[in-house]
C-alpha cells in the first residue's frame, strides 16, 4: 500500500501507533535534559497535548556543542574522503525517504499541515535537498593563483566548525534539511535547535543521520524555548555561525547575541510580505488567479514568502478580483489534517489563530472591504478561514506587516511604474511576482523590483539551483544552492616562498 493511497482512517491508526522521541540527540543517543525540564507539544487540529519534550537550557547546549566540537577536533567528518561523505549524506537521502510516512505524521501532528502535504511536498523535497548537497562535497575545490616566480600561492575552503541551526515550526523538517544539509556537506558539525512547536522531526532526523553511517557527535538536536536553548546556541562561544529561519525581530537578536559572543556568522532568512503584481497585460488571467490562490492559502498562509500583496492593474481589477472570490472561497478547504482531501489546516497554535484574527479586525477596522473569510471554521482546532480584503492602501497594517496566516490583501494599482513604488515601499524584500506578456517589462521590474527572489508569470517555482533569500529585513545569506554550501566554509591563503 503507498502513502499516496491511505485514506483518513488509515492515517489516524497509524498517528496513534506512531513512534517518536521526546529527548534531546546528542553524541549519537537520546538523552534528557540536565535540569530534567519538559515542555508540552500541543496537537493544533484538537488543542490536545500530543508529548512531554525535553526542555534544553544552556547547560544542555553546552553538551551538545562539546560534542560537537571534539568532533571537529577530531576531524572524522571533516576530513573523511570526500566520496565516503557524499555516500552517507546520499544513503540519509534514501532513509528520509524511506521513513516518509513517520516524518509525516510527524510535522503533521505538531503544527497541523495537511498530511498530503507532507507526503508530497515537504519530504520528498527534504530528501531531494540532502542528496543535492551530498552531490557537491566533491565540489569544494581550491583556487592556485598566479604570482610571481619566487612564490607559490594557493586558496584553500575548509568548514568552519560547529554550526548552530535554528529552524522555525511552518516547514519543520524542510527548514531544517535547508540548514543542515549544506552546512553537513561543508564538512562542518552540527547543533540543532528546532521550534518548541515541532520538535519531532528534527530528532528523527538525527537518529537516521547515525543509521547512515555517520559519527556520533557529528548531527545533535537540543529542544527547548527560543529564550533559552536558542539564545544559549546564538551566544555559544564555540559556535562559528549561527543560521536561522524565523520571525525579523528574532532575527535582528541573532545579530545582537553575534556581536555580545565571538563575532560569529550570522545567516538569517526572516519574515516576508510578498507582492504579486498582475498587470493588464498578463498571458492567462485564470492561471494567475490560481497562482495568486496558491500563493496566500498554501501551507495555510504561514509562509516566509506568501504572496499575500495583491498588486493588480486597475484595467482588469474588477474582473480578477471576482474570479478570485469565485475561486478562493471554495479552492482550500479546512478540516482534519489527516484526511488527504485536507488542504488547510489550523494555525500552529491558538495563540496564532489569535493573533490572525486580530490582524483581520485591524483591517475591517481601518477601512478594507472583508470580499470573504476573516473567521474561524466551526471546527476544533487553531484553524483560519481563507480570507480577502479588497480596497486595501499599502499604508494600512494587513498590507505592510507580515501576517502568516491566510489572509490576502488585494491593492489596485495604475500601471508598472506605481506597482513597483507600491511593491517596493515595504521593510521586506524576500520574493515578488510579475504577470506579464512584455518581455521588456518582465525584465524591468526583474531589475527594479527589492527582492532576493522574483518569479515571472508564475510563483513558487523553482529548484535546488535557486539561492532563497532576501534583501532588507527579510535578512541575509542564501539557502538551498552552491552559494549556501559555500557560505559554510572560509577561506585559507597559502603563500609559500620559492626564493
Amino acid at each position: 500500500m503507498t502513502l499516496a493511497s491511505l485514506t483518513t482512517a488509515d492515517w489516524h491508526a497509524r498517528a496513534a501507533s506512531v513512534r517518536y522521541e521526546t529527548g534531546h540527540f546528542i553524541d549519537g543517543k537520546h538523552v534528557d535534559s540536565v535540569a530534567k525540564g519538559r515542555f508540552t507539544v500541543v496537537n493544533p487540529a484538537t488543542g490536545n497535548a500530543l508529548c512531554e519534550a525535553s526542555a534544553g537550557t544552556g547547560a544542555d547546549i553546552d553538551l551538545a556543542v562539546a560534542s560537537a566540537k571534539r568532533t571537529v577536533a577530531s576531524r572524522v567528518w571533516s576530513r573523511m574522503a570526500p566520496r565516503d561523505r557524499m555516500a552517507i549524506l546520499a544513503k540519509y537521502a534514501t532513509l528520509i525517504e524511506a521513513n516518509a510516512e513517520r516524518f509525516a505524521l510527524l510535522d503533521t501532528l505538531c503544527m497541523g499541515k495537511p498530511i498530503s502535504d507532507m507526503v508530497n511536498i515537504d519530504v520528498p523535497s527534504a530528501a531531494k535537498n540532502f542528496a543535492y548537497f551530498s552531490e557537491l562535497v566533491d565540489k569544494i575545490d581550491g583556487v592556485v593563483t598566479a604570482t610571481a616566480k619566487d612564490a607559490f600561492h594557493y586558496i584553500l575552503r575548509e568548514p568552519l566548525g560547529v554550526v548552530g541551526c535554528i529552524v522555525p515550526w511552518n516547514y519543520p523538517l524542510l527548514m531544517a534539511a535547508w540548514k543542515v544539509a549544506p552546512a553537513l556537506a561543508a564538512g562542518n558539525s552540527v547543533v540543532l535547535k528546532p521550534a518548541e512547536q515541532s520538535p519531532l522531526s528534527a530528532l528523527l532526523m538525527a537518529e537516521l543521520f547515525i543509521e547512515a553511517g555517520a559519527p556520533p557527535g557529528v548531527f545533535n538536536v537540543v529542544n527547548g524555548l527560543g529564550e533559552a536553548a536558542g539564545a544559549a546556541l546564538a551566544l555559544h562561544m564555540d559556535v562559528a555561525k549561527v543560521a536561522f529561519t524565523g520571525s525579523t525581530e528574532i532575527g535582528k537578536q541573532m545579530l545582537i547575541y553575534a556581536g555580545q559572543s565571538n563575532m560569529k556568522r550570522v545567516a538569517l532568512e526572516c519574515g516576508g510580505k510578498t507582492p504579486q503584481i498582475f498587470l493588464a497585460d498578463m498571458p492567462d488571467m485564470d492561471t494567475a488567479v490560481t497562482y495568486a490562490i496558491n500563493g496566500i492559502f498554501g501551507n495555510m498562509g504561514e509562509v516566509c514568502n506568501a504572496g499575500s500583496r495583491l498588486l493588480i492593474d486597475k484595467p482588469i481589477a474588477k474582473e480578477f478580483i471576482e474570479r478570485f472570490i469565485a475561486k478562493g472561497k471554495s479552492m482550500y478547504r479546512a478540516g482534519d489534517p489527516l484526511d488527504p482531501a485536507t488542504n488547510l489546516g489550523p494555525m500552529v497554535t491558538a495563540s496564532h489563530q489569535a493573533r490572525v484574527l486580530s490582524y483581520i479586525t485591524r483591517g475591517k477596522s481601518e477601512g478594507a472591504r472583508l470580499e470573504f473569510g476573516g473567521s474561524a471554521p466551526e471546527l476544533p482546532g487553531a484553524y483560519v478561514n481563507p480570507t480577502l480584503f479588497t480596497g486595501v492602501n499599502n499604508q494600512m497594517t494587513i498590507a505592510r506587516e507580515e501576517i502568516f496566516g491566510p489572509v490576502a490583501a488585494a491593492i489596485e494599482i495604475d500601471g508598472v511604474e506605481q506597482a513597483l513604488a507600491v511593491a517596493n515601499d515595504s521593510i521586506y524584500g524576500l520574493a515578488a511576482a510579475v504577470w506579464t506578456r512584455d518581455l521588456n517589462v518582465a525584465h524591468k521590474t526583474v531589475r527594479d523590483l527589492e527582492a532576493g527572489i522574483i518569479w515571472v508569470n508564475c510563483f513558487d517555482h523553482g529548484d535546488m539551483t535557486q539561492p532563497f533569500g532576501g534583501y532588507k529585513q527579510s535578512g541575509q545569506g542564501r539557502d538551498k544552492c552552491l552559494e549556501s554550501l559555500l557560505s559554510y566554509t572560509q577561506t585559507k591563503s597559502a603563500w609559500i616562498n620559492l626564493g
